[in-house]
């Protein structure tokens, strides 16, 4: 993919987050799925660290190398007519150097935007230090700015998800993370782990920028998520699981009845699967 078309792309993708309605942007693990999403019409597909992860051996969580999942990454990449966006956990560093890094092969391996995790794996300090947190974003945003295409980047708090603090306390500091994040160059912000709505409400008024939001049991609607502020809703690793919920199924139905309905309901034919990769 050339530049042009790059950069082209990552404007297309930036301006999704500030339409008239929520973007809703399903998370892929490989080709197929991407372009099962691309062909539902959907204007944008993201990954899902952990969907690629699984699919490789690995569990989720940086397991899985930089390079494996930049190498997925650019295999999707190059198979879409829409913006990709990759789901690139903490970076895979802890150096703001490694995170130029980064950015830089995400770009070249054709994606247009990048998830940015500020946890730090850690039990004691569990997320970065605020101010370092930032200088990671600024990193990335300086790295992509050189290589020449203006990556969208959804910075991630996971202040909710790996309940960071009393809780109390989360919803302000969700709120100043956020806040700092999008100073520091983020386009979007990313507060997983919550699904209360007047909490989400609070989230999109007092956070100064778009924010997303992940889809999960209990969680609204995206109509509703649309109608308390909300830019951008997620599926992660959703349907991901949810398939190796079916090839689950599919195992049981074989080694417990022999019968076969389980897979051949619902599925697409020979030359639809053929069709999606050629």
């Amino acid at each position: 993919m050339d530049r042009a078309t790059q950069r082209h792309r990552a404007e297309i993708f930036r301006q999704l987050h500030h339409g008239e309605h929520i973007l809703v942007l399903p998370n892929a693990w490989d080709v197929a799925t991407a372009r099962v999403f691309q062909a539902a019409g959907f204007p944008a597909v993201a990954t899902t660290s952990a969907g690629i992860a699984n699919a490789l051996g690995y569990p989720d969580g940086e397991r899985i190398s930089r390079e494996e999942m930049v190498a997925m990454v650019e295999r999707i990449a190059h198979h879409l007519d829409v913006p990709l966006t990759a789901d690139m956990e903490a970076g895979y560093t802890d150096t703001l150097q490694g995170l130029e890094e980064t950015a830089r092969l995400v770009v070249t391996a054709g994606a247009v935007g990048l998830n940015l995790e500020d946890a730090t794996g850690g039990e004691e300090s569990p997320l970065y230090d605020i101010e370092l947190a930032a200088d990671r974003v600024r990193a990335v945003r300086d790295a992509a700015a050189a290589a020449g295409v203006p990556l969208v980047i959804n910075a991630r708090t996971d202040v909710f998800l790996g309940q960071v603090g009393e809780p109390s306390t989360r919803l302000a500091h969700a709120i100043k993370r956020a806040n700092a994040y999008r100073a520091a160059g983020a386009d979007c912000l990313f507060v997983p782990g919550v699904r209360d709505a007047e909490t989400i409400r609070t989230l999109a008024s007092e956070i100064d920028g778009p924010i997303n939001i992940l889809a999960g049991p209990g969680a609204p609607s995206a109509p509703e998520l649309e109608r308390l502020g909300v830019a951008r809703v997620s599926v992660g690793s959703g349907p991901a699981r949810a398939a190796l919920g079916l090839v689950q199924r599919i195992a049981r139905e074989l080694a417990e009845r022999g019968t076969y309905e389980s897979f051949t309901t619902g599925a697409i034919t020979y030359a639809e699967a053929n069709a999606l990769v050629s």
